[in-house]
C-alpha cells in the first residue's frame, strides 16, 4: 500500500470545496508516460488501499507484458471514530491516507499491451475506484 514515509502532521484539517465552484485539474492532465490512461471526470478522494486494488487488478491482468505508472500518491490522511462512540470527545485517530483527485487528472497509465488487452485492464481498475473514469490513450 502506498503512504508516506514520514508526516509533518498527523492530523489535517477537512479541506471543503463549493460544489457550485467546480474545479477541473491543471496538472497532471495528459499521458505522459504510456500508451494508455485512465482519467478521472469527477472530484473525489482515494483511499490508498483503493488505488491498491486497482493496481492489483491491473498487474494481474497485464502480467509480465506491460508496464504500469501509478500517476497519483495519498499523502493525506483522514481520520474516523471507532464504531457506536459518540459525538464530541475530540477528532478520530488516523487510518490511513487518501490523495484528493479533480475531474481531468490521470490516474494510472499502461505501455506495452495491444488496445484491446489495455483498456480492459483500465476498465476492470476503474470499477476498483469510487469515481467515475474514462480511458484515454496518447
Amino acid at each position: 500500500m502506498l503512504l508516506p514515509k514520514k508526516v509533518k502532521y498527523r492530523k489535517w484539517q477537512t479541506k471543503r470545496v463549493n460544489p457550485k465552484k467546480r474545479r477541473v485539474e491543471t496538472r497532471g492532465t495528459t499521458v505522459a508516460f504510456g500508451a494508455f490512461g485512465l482519467k478521472a471526470l469527477e472530484i473525489g478522494r482515494l483511499k490508498s488501499e483503493q488505488l491498491e486494488s486497482a493496481r492489483k487488478v491491473i498487474s494481474r491482468f497485464i502480467g509480465r507484458t506491460g508496464k504500469i505508472w501509478i500517476r497519483v500518491f495519498p499523502d493525506r490522511p483522514y481520520t474516523a471514530k471507532a464504531a457506536e462512540v459518540g459525538m464530541g470527545q475530540g477528532k478520530g485517530d488516523p487510518q490511513g491516507y487518501c490523495v484528493e483527485v479533480l475531474p481531468g487528472r490521470v490516474l494510472f497509465e499502461l505501455d506495452g499491451l495491444p488496445p484491446a488487452e489495455a483498456t480492459e485492464a483500465l476498465r476492470k481498475a476503474g470499477t476498483k475506484l469510487p469515481v467515475k473514469t474514462r480511458i484515454v490513450s496518447r
